[in-house]
Formats: C-alpha cells, sequence, structure tokens
C-alpha cells in the first residue's frame, strides 16, 4: 500500500497547487517532487518501488493535465476519470512490488513515541486525507460532467451549482468528517454527517422550484444527489483504505 499511499499524496499536493495559483507548471512539478520526497522518507528504493514510484510521478502529470483541460474546456473528462482509476488499480494490483514503509519515516514515528503506529498505514492515511481536499472536488465535478450534470465550462448556460452554494467547500468538509470519524470508530456518528446534509439541503432544494433561469428543479436535484453519493463514496473509499 505504500505506492498507492505516495500516489495519493502526490496527486493531492499537485491539486491544492493548481487551485493556489494560475500557473500550471508547479502542480505539474508538485506531483513529481512530492513522489521524489516520500519515497526518500518511506526509504522506498527497491526496484519495485522505484517502478511504482515512477508510475505515480506519471499519473500525476497526467491527471494534472486532463483535470486543467476539463475545467477549462469540459473535454476529455471521461479520459481524466480513467488514468485517475488506472493510477489507483495499479499500485493495489502490484503491491507486492513495494516495500514497507521505513527509514526517516519509521524513525521520526519511534521519535514521537508512536512506535505503536505502522508507517504505511500512517503513509496511506495520510494520503487519503489529502484527496478528501481538492482532487475529490475534480472527481466528483468530472462524474457530473460526464453524466451531463454540469454544462461546459464557458458554454454560457445555466449551472445546477449556481443554484447550491457552498459546495466546494462543504464537500471536502463532509469527507473529512467521515473519514476521521470513521478511523476513530464512530461509524453511526459518520452516518449523521450524511442525513444532516440531506435535511439542511431540503429546504433549499425545494425552493429552487419557483426559481425559473433555465435549470429545472429535476436537474437541480440530480445534480444534488449525484454529486452527494459520489463525495460520500470517495470519503468511504478511502476509509477504507486507511483501515484496512
Amino acid at each position: 500500500m505504500s505506492a498507492l499511499a505516495v500516489l495519493l499524496i502526490a496527486v493531492g499536493c499537485a491539486d491544492i497547487c493548481a487551485v493556489l495559483t494560475d500557473r500550471r507548471w508547479p502542480a505539474l512539478v508538485a506531483g513529481p517532487l512530492v513522489v521524489a520526497g516520500f519515497a526518500a522518507l518511506g526509504a522506498l528504493w527497491q526496484p519495485g518501488d522505484i517502478a511504482l514510484m515512477l508510475w505515480a510521478a506519471t499519473i500525476s502529470v497526467t491527471w494534472v493535465s486532463l483535470g486543467a483541460q476539463a475545467d477549462r474546456t469540459g473535454e476529455h473528462r471521461g479520459r481524466a476519470l480513467t488514468v485517475f482509476a488506472a493510477g489507483v488499480a495499479a499500485p493495489l494490483l502490484l503491491a507486492g512490488w513495494a516495500s514497507p514503509v521505513a527509514g526517516p519515516a519509521q524513525a521520526w514515528l519511534h521519535w514521537v513515541g508512536a512506535d505503536h503506529l505502522d508507517p504505511g498505514h500512517v503513509l496511506t492515511l495520510v494520503g487519503v486525507v489529502a484527496v478528501q481536499l481538492v482532487t475529490a472536488n475534480r472527481l466528483v465535478r468530472l462524474l457530473l460532467g460526464s453524466i451531463g450534470s454540469l454544462p461546459a465550462p464557458g458554454a454560457g448556460a445555466s449551472s445546477p451549482s449556481d443554484r447550491l452554494k457552498g459546495g466546494r467547500l462543504l464537500g471536502p468538509m463532509e469527507r473529512l468528517l467521515i473519514v476521521g470519524l470513521g478511523v476513530s470508530g464512530e461509524l453511526g456518528a459518520a452516518s449523521l454527517v450524511v442525513a444532516a446534509k440531506s435535511i439542511i439541503r431540503f429546504p433549499e432544494l425545494n425552493a429552487q422550484r419557483d426559481i425559473s433561469d433555465g435549470v429545472g428543479i429535476d436537474e437541480v436535484t440530480e445534480y444534488f444527489l449525484v454529486g452527494s453519493f459520489a463525495s460520500w463514496l470517495f470519503a468511504l473509499a478511502g476509509l477504507t483504505l486507511a483501515t484496512t
């Protein structure tokens, strides 16, 4: 799982860089740099590790390129989703190539008195948290665009996202809550997060019936349901990785 953890951290950091600056090169460079840095921290230098690290660096650059193009023009949304899925699947299928996390990462856990924690699990948790921030938002948008719930950027058409404000902030918050509560063993409390969002959003959804701007209540409801379920699934997938 060490290679997958590094991949998730690299993609998550690259996407964070992408939203912090209008220039593309910081995001493109961030992924490979993060891969190299965490490979060094985890002493992941065996031949199998090197192959998986090169894969992670390649996926991070490709993901950033396709994601930026999809955000800008609406093109290659399906291709970007495929790249991410393939990027995650390969380290899982080839997990036998990866070495256990050791080196400075293991020494640091010993230094802070956390010898009982497995360095690989800690690295995976860091990766899971990293992708819940910006990357999961991008994945949700790509999915919504692929099924037609979001118009292409620059098309000039009204979008359901114009009706439901705050999704890009609420999404990461709810995913982090779900992951945090799940890791703490409070799955029941995590389910309350899901229920609370539905209850809070219901009056806002109901109010859209009286608004006529080219976007019907059906489109807004589809946008909310698909986006919410996709967001929750990404959180639950991350929780599964973090607790495996």
